[in-house]
């Protein structure tokens, strides 16, 4: 079955999402941040195929969120590396990580905890204003039309909606 490419669409989340690719890509990325960086060790983590890893860490080293480096040389073994791109989508996925926490937890409880460093504390991560600091909640949130924003496949009704917050 071939994806819908997002990559022409005038919205940055369906631009993101073209690049993330699929369920698996947060996983992988996950993954990769807590350290599980060889293939061998993806496939055994996630229960994955061989085949389909492959193909994830190929677009993900070609889309920019990955980087492949030789760990040894005979036979030549790869290990993977969040670039810059790939560590400022950290973030969001532990975001989206604590919302299943609270949403979707195993029975069990949740599946880890997370620490920030710089004040040793266990946290769970929220998204906040850029300039007040404040958690933001969806009914505290306008929309307004941005510069790049146009009536185009993906946000034909969203634009002319955006319109009227101008």
């Amino acid at each position: 079955m071939k994806k819908v490419r997002f990559e022409e669409m005038r919205c940055s989340l369906a631009r993101a999402l073209d690049r993330i690719g699929d369920w698996w890509t947060p996983l992988i990325v996950r993954d990769v941040f807590i350290g599980v960086r060889r293939f061998d060790e993806l496939v055994e983590d996630l229960g994955i195929s061989r085949n389909l890893l492959a193909m994830r860490l190929s677009a993900l080293v070609d889309g920019g969120l990955l980087e492949k480096r030789v760990y040894r040389a005979r036979p030549e073994r790869h290990e993977y590396m969040l670039t810059e791109a790939g560590r400022d989508l950290v973030p969001a996925i532990l975001a989206l990580t604590a919302w299943g926490d609270r949403w979707a937890a195993p029975r069990e409880g949740v599946p880890m905890l997370m620490r920030h460093e710089n004040c040793g504390t266990v946290f769970s991560p929220t998204v906040t204003c850029s300039n007040c600091g404040e958690p933001i909640r969806a009914e505290e949130v306008t929309l307004l039309p941005g510069p790049g924003g146009a009536a185009a496949v993906g946000t034909r009704v969203v634009a002319r909606r955006l319109e009227h917050f101008r």
